[in-house]
């Protein structure tokens, strides 16, 4: 069947199970999802059971958008909006997509925009028409999340046609009546570094992450030109687990080489993802090396990317579905379940997670549907890689930290930018607070401030200790006073002229670059400073 004629049945479905009266103008598909065109969104917004309903029959995720012409115009909207909305919810912006009859509200306090069970946002669809959206205001000013949004407000025409695109391919009808299913390492195994698997079908090909080999100049690529991957475009999706380089570094590269298909990742991995790899390109550039992408195949990652909140199952090829759980290994990141068939076999891939609580996450998933078959990492599953408990280290750092300070020396860190930086800042926060530590800044300069604003922009994504603090007790520990961004030579130029009691956190994790070295450089002859490594280090 068609993918006009499978349209056509999904609209009369539909027609069908509305209340009578009910008209559809139009029905689409953009990436995996059914857009329902209609020119009455009030009859749907007044009923939050019929889209939920429709969605449990046709077993598709469905969106409803309002026909343009019954909209209210955008300041009549915002006025209502306001009248709507507590505003306790401190409202920033908003923003109009007339094409796709979408209002962006960014508010500091997104819950209180949506409402319980979504109440809220119902009520503004029956006053304006409009389909509300919701995003959080940065709590810390992020020039990449602000950059991300900005950018696919710009691009909104040019992604929907791509998502027009994806949503056929992913729909057309299975043509193979063979059941088997292959999956093949192109890097990664027995490694560290360039991660990337293919899952094969008769049908389909969907890649799970494309990583570099950051310490390598003659193996950073994955094996790309084997049967299985190349060309590109015979892809029908590529699938980020979380946004390291080793498991995403190369994913523009597969934009300059033919790949024109969807991104499937969280939304934090997309914006960490984007950071990453444009840092990438500088570090390439400053050190002479060889730049694998530019700018502009990072801009095509982001119009391709197609963002999935954990649980929420997908359909991404004719014959797949995938969905999301939570790693615990840094923000945003994912393990993999793949829905293969009818019920033909379910496939885990971890990706890189963390079994056990932390500072910032909560413990990987390990519970699901069903499962045939699980592909975990193992960098640690050495029976001799024995790692120190949290509390063990945590107590180590704080004493190390109060007797440097006490004796007016100074602390240097050396820190990757996402994920430990900001389980470190945790950690000193908390001591500072609490008085066990003395108040004293803490520095934190190269990509550090910059990743953690991304953190504290989905605070959804943290674990639960730190959503209660933040969304009950109204503290966010990345706000603390104590946390002094340094994002000049000049600030920097200063803290090294004048010493005195502090922590400085700084990238490079592995001091072979960064501003770490100028800290390094300018502290280390004095003996009652201290040099602290909180990550691993290369051979």
């Amino acid at each position: 069947m068609a993918v006009e004629e499978i349209l056509a049945d999904l609209k009369k479905k539909i027609e069908d199970e509305l209340p009578k009266g009910t008209t559809i103008s139009n029905v689409e598909f953009e990436g995996p999802q059914l857009v329902v065109y209609t020119e009455e969104p009030r009859k749907f917004a007044g009923n939050g059971d019929i889209v939920r309903n429709l969605a449990k029959n046709l077993r598709t995720r469905i969106v409803v958008r309002p026909d343009p012409k019954v909209l209210v115009p955008a300041e009549d909207s915002i006025e209502r909006i306001k009248s709507i909305v507590p505003e306790d919810s401190v409202i920033s912006n908003f923003y109009f997509d007339e094409d796709a009859g979408e209002v962006i509200v960014e508010a500091e306090k997104p819950g209180l925009v949506i409402g319980k069970h979504g109440e809220t946002l119902r009520e503004i669809t029956k006053s304006i028409g409009w389909t509300p959206k919701v995003v959080r205001t940065p709590p810390i000013k992020s020039r990449t999340v602000n950059n991300i949004r900005e950018f696919m407000r710009t691009n909104l025409k040019e992604r929907k046609d791509i998502l027009k695109t994806v949503g056929r391919q992913i729909h057309r009808e299975c043509t193979s009546k063979d059941e088997w299913v292959r999956i093949t390492s192109l890097g990664g195994c027995r490694e560290v570094g360039r991660s990337c698997f293919i899952l094969s079908t008769p049908e389909s090909k969907v890649m799970v992450d494309c990583g570099v080999n950051v310490g390598s100049d003659d193996n950073m690529t994955p094996y790309l030109y084997i049967p299985e991957a190349y060309p590109l475009n015979q892809l029908d999706a590529v699938i980020v687990t979380h946004a390291h380089l080793d498991h995403q570094g190369l994913i523009p590269l597969l934009y300059k080489y033919g790949y024109e298909g969807p991104i499937y990742c969280t939304p934090p991995t997309r914006d960490l993802m984007a950071l990453l790899e444009l840092d990438y390109i500088d570090v390439a550039a400053r050190d002479a090396k060889k730049i694998p992408y530019e700018s502009a195949d990072v801009r095509e990652v982001l119009k391709h990317t197609i963002t999935l909140d954990y649980e929420e199952v997908t359909d991404i090829a004719p014959d797949i579905k995938l969905t999301f759980h939570n790693a615990g290994h840094i923000l945003g990141s994912s393990i993999s379940h793949f829905h293969v068939g009818d019920g033909l076999h379910n496939i885990v891939m971890t990706g890189d997670y963390k079994y056990g609580p932390t500072r910032l996450f909560d413990t990987a998933t390990n519970k699901f549907p069903r499962v045939e078959t699980v592909i975990t990492e193992s960098t640690y599953g050495n029976s001799n890689a024995i790692q120190p408990s949290l509390k063990e280290a945590e107590k180590n750092l704080q004493n190390i930290v109060k007797r440097t300070t006490e004796r007016n020396g100074i602390v240097i860190i050396p820190a990757f930018a996402v994920g430990r930086s900001q389980e470190v800042m945790i950690v000193l926060e908390e001591a500072i607070r609490k008085g066990i530590i003395n108040d004293i800044p803490v520095y934190l300069d190269g990509m550090i401030w910059e990743a953690t604003a991304i953190h504290a922009t989905y605070p959804e994504y943290l674990n639960n200790e730190l959503r209660k603090l933040i969304f009950q007790r109204g503290q966010n520990p990345f706000l603390s006073e104590n946390f002094k961004p340094v994002d000049s030579y000049d600030l920097r130029r200063n803290i090294i002229d004048n010493p005195h009691p502090c922590v400085i956190l700084a990238t490079a994790g592995m001091m072979n670059a960064g501003p770490i070295l100028d800290y390094f450089k300018a502290f280390a002859p004095d003996d009652k400073n201290t040099l602290v490594f909180v990550g691993y280090q290369a051979d």
